[in-house]
């Protein structure tokens, strides 16, 4: 790791916050968060290679990675490591991001490495269940004082599909009748309360998004009634192209974020306008993943052609030309 005091690596991540529809540094200035998803450690207990960061991060111009996390794992340990090995690979992720100036986006992927909500083998679940308050709060003490940290309370609410046979869970430790699948914003934002009130009793000032239902797409029904939050979208060509009823109304009151989005290379012209319209929108993003399908990087790290259009766009984000390596 580069010794902190190395000029090319001094770290550059002021604490954030909201001021208005913007995220702001100390000064007030706003910070566009603009970066990719290093998935992995939700289903591998192993650290991300240090090589992964220096690129996302130092060649690509990456100012904000988002990392799903396990919780089980996180609380428990697994598949040989205890919990304080697991958090250490996440301490591991920060440290080098903080070394690149990039932010490190903690997100509650799976509960546990075990349950699959649905058909093949899907273990995103579709609401917390009784111990998230506890990754939360226990995530909450470890990173109160850390500015280059940030969490994103629950990666995609949604609907039970017809295979998933666990029922959800309510935020007072009971559970919903067997046949209630329907996962809105009425059942989310209790929760998202929760979770937030959990967060803020031990790190007050950190950052926290709110993703939106229907697999984190739809963002109608926010606001939730709490401070310095920002709304996590997630884009995808299947979800259609209503994006101001999606999330773009949102952006004109509170800050939004695109959590998540990507594609093959048959979605490359669908995500320039993707991302032409968050440059309109002044709506921040995290591009589907550096590690998984759909990839913007192969196994041998050529970047794929959507990966490409991302990679362009960090380096100039406002840049109408595009070609592919």
């Amino acid at each position: 790791m580069p010794a902190a005091n190395d000029p090319q690596y001094l770290p550059d991540t002021p604490r954030l916050s909201v001021a208005g529809t913007r995220i702001v540094d100390p000064q007030g200035t706003p910070i566009r968060l603009r970066g990719v998803n290093r998935s992995g450690l939700e289903y591998s207990p192993r650290a991300i290679p240090d090589e992964d960061f220096a690129q996302i991060a130092h060649v690509w111009g990456a100012n904000v990675v988002r990392l799903p996390f396990n919780q089980d794992w996180a609380l428990n340990g697994g598949r040989g490591l205890t919990a304080d090995d697991y958090l250490g690979l996440l301490d591991h992720a920060i440290e080098h991001l903080a070394c690149h100036g990039a932010y490190a986006l903690l997100d509650l992927h799976w509960l546990d490495a075990r349950r699959a909500f649905g058909a093949r083998r899907q273990f995103v679940p579709p609401l917390p269940d009784p111990d998230s308050p506890a990754v939360w709060a226990k995530l909450a003490k470890r990173y109160a004082a850390n500015p280059a940290v940030m969490f994103d309370l629950l990666n995609e609410p949604h609907d039970r599909t017809a295979e998933d046979p666990y029922p959800l869970w309510r935020p007072d430790g009971t559970q919903y009748p067997q046949e209630h699948r329907r996962v809105s914003i009425e059942e989310w934002q209790p929760w998202a309360e929760l979770l937030i009130d959990t967060v803020r009793a031990d790190a007050p000032e950190t950052l926290l998004f709110v993703s939106g239902t229907n697999w984190g797409y739809n963002l109608r029904g926010l606001p939730v009634n709490r401070p310095n939050l920002v709304y996590s979208t997630h884009v995808y060509r299947s979800k259609g192209d209503d994006w101001w009823g999606a999330f773009g109304h949102l952006a004109e009151t509170a800050p939004v974020f695109v959590g998540e989005f990507g594609g093959g290379d048959d979605d490359v012209e669908w995500g320039r306008y993707l991302l032409d319209y968050l440059e309109d929108m002044e709506i921040g993003w995290a591009a589907w993943s550096y590690s998984d399908h759909p990839h913007l990087v192969t196994a041998d790290a050529r970047t794929t052609p959507f990966g490409e259009i991302v990679r362009q766009r960090l380096a100039d984000p406002t840049m109408e030309s595009w070609t592919r390596s």
